[in-house]
């Protein structure tokens, strides 16, 4: 692991998923002028085309939302730097891909970052827990969420905020997630985007 002293949490998502434990996961422009209109803080940006994404993040980040652009999934954007500089212009807040040098390079410019993490068996794993320990992302993004139930002790070991993704699709879900240590979930199922946490608890 890095020896190099982890970056202090940044304290809108802290207070954003300290109330809502939901980020929304919006695949399409139609989906992200909808999540406009909610009380939920947080979203992530995917599949929508380059020729609409400048719009789209405007509206969102107008509207007050904190939204990251999934560089992975954005048709035409690329992973080279110069990717990273057209985000920021056009008042992207952050961005999440499972690229380690992107999310070293998103907080060179001001960009919050988010580490997505795919986990099939135990070496890649490792792998990635070196990767989230080099890159220092602001939150990282595990999948699919059923893995957490096997690897508590070690997300709870990144110091990092991390969410649960993948197969998210109701409340015990949520639930199930924040007990095994996540800080909340990632879900496209819009009936679960304004949960609050007191809600749950109260359940």
């Amino acid at each position: 692991m890095s020896s190099r002293p982890k970056r202090p949490v940044d304290r809108r998502l802290l207070a954003a998923l300290a109330d809502y434990p939901v980020m929304a996961s919006l695949v399409s422009v139609a989906m992200a002028d909808a999540f406009t209109a909610t009380s939920t803080p947080l979203g992530i940006l995917a599949s929508v085309p380059l020729g609409d994404l400048a719009a789209t993040v405007r509206r969102t980040v107008d509207a007050g939302k904190i939204v990251f652009v999934n560089m992975d999934s954005t048709p035409g954007l690329g992973h080279d730097p110069g990717a990273l500089s057209y985000l920021r212009d056009i008042g992207a807040i952050g961005v999440c891909s499972t690229r380690a040098a992107i999310v070293e390079r998103a907080a060179g410019l001001g960009l919050l970052s988010m580490q997505k993490v795919f986990v099939t068996d135990r070496s890649n794993l490792n792998r990635s827990l070196q990767a989230i320990a080099r890159s220092r992302p602001d939150l990282v993004q595990l999948m699919p969420a059923v893995v957490l139930r096997y690897m508590e002790q070690q997300a709870r070991e990144l110091g990092v905020p991390y969410l649960a993704a993948g197969f998210v699709q109701g409340e015990a879900d949520v639930v199930e997630a924040l007990q095994h240590g996540a800080a909340g979930v990632c879900t496209s199922d819009r009936k679960l985007w304004e949960l609050r946490r007191s809600a749950l608890r109260a359940s």
